[in-house]
Parts: structure tokens; C-alpha cells; sequence
């Protein structure tokens, strides 16, 4: 399930992301940033609907996903 980002407290979505960038594997490239950096690039990401932060209801966790890695799930009605 999606979650709009918006619907976030800031200080929510900041661990959210901040959890995220930390996590290993997390691929940034070359460059070596900054957690501020890292945390500023995927908000913006989710700002500009590149990125989408989605809830697993199974085992209640969330994550962020590139929007062209995501496929929402499809209504049958």
C-alpha cells in the first residue's frame, strides 16, 4: 500500500528517510555524501513522485521505491 508522503509528520518522514539511506546497499553512485545530503536527495525524490513510500501490511514495515520499480497493485473492479 502507498502512503503519500505528505500525510507524514515531518519528524516521521525525516526517520523514515534517514532509515532508509542508512540501510545497507542503498547504491548513491560514486560520490560520497553526507547523510544530509542522502536524506535531501531521496526527499526530494518523493517530492517530485520519483520515489513512493510504500507500507508492507504482512509484516508492517515501510520502504522507499524508485516509482519505476514500484507497481501499485491493480483493482479488479
Amino acid at each position: 500500500m502507498e502512503i503519500p508522503y505528505h500525510l507524514l509528520t515531518d519528524d516521521a518522514l525525516t526517520g523514515l528517510i534517514e532509515e532508509f539511506v542508512t540501510r545497507e546497499g542503498t547504491d548513491y553512485g560514486p560520490g560520497v555524501y553526507t547523510l544530509q545530503e542522502k536524506t535531501a536527495q531521496v526527499r526530494q525524490q518523493l517530492e517530485k513522485g520519483l520515489a513512493v513510500i510504500v507500507y508492507n501490511e504482512v509484516d508492517g514495515s515501510c520502504s522507499i521505491m524508485a516509482v519505476d520499480r514500484h507497481a501499485p497493485a491493480k483493482s479488479n473492479g
